[in-house]
């Protein structure tokens, strides 16, 4: 799992039929401290996230397959909560 901020939604008028209904997010991931690293990513939204919010990224395909209840489906990350704050070599961060 990954720490990452929402910093955008993609908008398709055409998607694969396993993924309507579905939000996806671009996300940008973040060290410990909350600072950006890597390039921004697109990734499923189970969290019900928007633009600005912390959230937690399963990377392992697993949650993407429960979401959409398709095990065949082939995708990496989703978006699992929102995070309110954590804490990072003792330090609390948040919002």
């Amino acid at each position: 799992m990954r720490l990452a901020r929402v910093v955008g939604n993609v908008v398709s008028t055409v998607k694969e039929k396993t993924h309507f209904h579905y939000k996806l997010l671009i996300v940008d991931y973040l060290d410990g401290e909350g600072k950006p690293v890597e390039t921004q990513q697109i990734v499923f939204d189970g969290a019900d996230a928007g633009i600005g919010d912390l959230v937690l990224v399963n990377v392992d395909g697993g949650a993407a397959k429960m979401l959409l209840g398709d095990k065949e489906i082939i995708a990496d990350n989703t978006a699992c909560g929102v995070i309110d704050h954590w804490t990072f070599d003792g330090k609390v961060t948040g919002k």
